[in-house]
């Protein structure tokens, strides 16, 4: 395989042109919201003239883009694993003013990397982000059905007649929710560990789920996607995923089965 490191630009913009403020978020310059923004306020020029239109047709590998005087350049592909705790919000930024994953990586030198999919604030675990729209678009596709491991503390012990219902599915809000697999890995007198293996992407579906079967969710951690597992990296760390890593991922979401196996923790 070759391991140089990927760019935009013709091996993904070719000569197909998107809106400014796409490629400016694709160039891992900021945010499209905020890329729209800097554009109306006349930041940016391309090819020399200033624009305030943010879906003006641009490609970086024929359109000369400059923000602020300064030129930008096609950058490397990046995609990052973060052990996300719990009490942040998978935002940009959050209009309440709450914390984000994006305090993790402040001062690293990192591109903006968008997230590729979600954990609500109170969940935890692996969580990815990336500078490349095609590839978090084949994982998150509906189509991909790239499987999500979770580790999850309930209140309660869920019985036989509990675990069934899971896996046959469970209707909540005009919505069937299904877990692909849901077994018991650990518990006391008052509490279980369930381990729930999901490939569909509903809002908050665990929670949902284990409410409508009368358990309430004390935890929730998302251990693997797909083939890539948390493994032992540490909560509010983050480390950038390998070629083969990155790889794998999109073979899972392709359905293909020689992706890399999972190490399920």
């Amino acid at each position: 395989m070759d391991s140089r490191p990927r760019k935009y630009g013709n091996d993904v913009a070719g000569t197909v042109r998107h809106g400014l403020a796409r490629v400016l978020s694709r160039l891992g310059v900021c945010s499209r919201s905020e890329a729209a923004r800097r554009i109306e306020a006349g930041r940016v020029r391309v090819n020399g003239k200033v624009t305030r239109d943010h879906e003006l047709p641009a490609d970086i590998a024929v359109d000369s883009i400059e923000m602020d005087g300064v030129t930008l350049q096609a950058r490397e592909r990046v995609c990052i694993a973060v052990n996300k705790p719990r009490g942040l919000v998978v935002s940009a930024a959050d209009e309440r003013g709450r914390d984000t994953v994006y305090m993790l990586l402040r001062d690293t030198g990192l591109p903006w990397l968008a997230p590729v999919g979600r954990l609500d604030k109170a969940s935890e675990g692996l969580l990815l982000l990336g500078n490349d729209p095609a590839w978090a678009a084949r994982l998150t596709s509906p189509a991909s059905y790239v499987a999500k491991t979770y580790r999850v503390q309930v209140r309660g012990l869920p019985g036989p007649e509990a675990l069934q219902r899971l896996r046959a599915g469970v209707v909540d809000r005009g919505e069937r929710l299904v877990a692909e697999s849901v077994e018991v890995v650990g518990g006391g007198a008052r509490n279980a560990w369930l381990e729930i293996v999901l490939t569909q992407g509903r809002n908050r579906q665990i929670r949902r789920m284990l409410a409508a079967c009368g358990h309430e969710v004390l935890r929730l951690m998302r251990v693997a996607i797909g083939p890539l597992a948390l493994g032992d990296l540490s909560k509010g760390t983050w480390r950038r995923l390998t070629d083969a890593e990155v790889l794998a991922l999109a073979d899972a979401a392709s359905g293909r089965p020689d992706a890399l196996p999972s190490s399920r923790q």
